[in-house]
């Protein structure tokens, strides 16, 4: 299986079903291009556990913004925050019966409804990941890295399976889109933003997982990456150091899948997503 766009520069002519087989079958004969390993039934399932549970997320967090503007155009703002308005919407309905419609009650009813049904369907989906994780060895080395729990170790392992695909960690890093763009020419390194290429879902579930060890910098110092993220804290703003720990770990994941052996990180005293 070979990425559309490693074929694209072999395509000769205007595009039509011969071109493009004469295409793939003159990429496949090139020795350095990089090829997709197919994944297994185990891999695909996975798979589909987070993507419905992404899915089912997005929808919550649509849910929650309609019925917060909807209490706005009555006039009603809640204070920023999922429970704030899960603990004050019902005193709401109660307190200001007079200037909610019937109608309008009914809606923020039902949405609450479809809010709750949501909460029991990630509930349950969560918790069949952390089930996976349990007892998946792969998922069990990934989560003696600081900042990595179910969710990220079981996405990792759905994606990369062993890390097998990728020369070295470096690879993984450029794949999820941790790293700089690059546009250099003339001897001249030009670096910009981060390519944000590969795998957008692993890529925000690491970022999450640096902003987490980056709110807890009296642990530092108990991480063997602590002295370095010291000093890059002192000179990066947060957000760019986010991307740079995001691609560290990535590194790491590579080398704890590829090499099958837990990481030391001296001590583990924090509380992994």
């Amino acid at each position: 299986i070979i990425a559309a766009k490693y074929t694209k520069p072999f395509v000769k002519g205007q595009k039509n079903d011969y071109n493009d087989a004469e295409a793939v079958a003159e990429a496949v004969l090139r020795p350095n291009l990089n090829y997709v390993q197919e994944k297994s039934q185990d891999q695909l399932d996975l798979q589909a556990l987070h993507r419905v549970r992404s899915r089912l997320v997005s929808r919550r967090t649509a849910t929650i913004n309609q019925i917060r503007a909807f209490l706005l155009e009555q006039g009603i703002a809640v204070r920023t925050g999922s429970s704030s308005l899960r603990n004050s919407l019902f005193a709401i309905l109660d307190n200001r019966a007079n200037e909610i419609s019937s109608r309008m009650h009914d809606i923020l009813i039902g949405l609450s409804e479809d809010w709750l049904w949501l909460d029991e369907r990630i509930d349950a989906t969560s918790t069949e990941i952390e089930q996976i994780s349990k007892y998946d060895v792969g998922c069990q080395l990934l989560m003696s890295i600081p900042g990595i729990g179910p969710i990220i170790s079981t996405a990792l392992v759905a994606a990369i399976v062993n890390g097998s695909a990728f020369e070295r960690g470096r690879d993984l890093g450029a794949w999820l889109g941790v790293v700089p763009r690059q546009y250099s020419t003339g001897d001249k390194p030009i670096l910009g933003k981060i390519s944000k290429a590969g795998n957008r879902y692993l890529r925000m579930l690491l970022v999450q997982a640096a902003h987490v060890l980056m709110m807890r910098p009296k642990l530092w110092q108990n991480l063997s990456f602590g002295d370095w993220l010291k000093r890059a804290s002192k000179r990066m703003h947060k957000n760019k150091l986010a991307v740079a720990l995001a691609n560290k770990l990535a590194r790491i994941a590579w080398s704890v899948l590829y090499n099958c052996t837990e990481f030391d990180n001296h001590t583990t005293d924090m509380e992994a997503i």
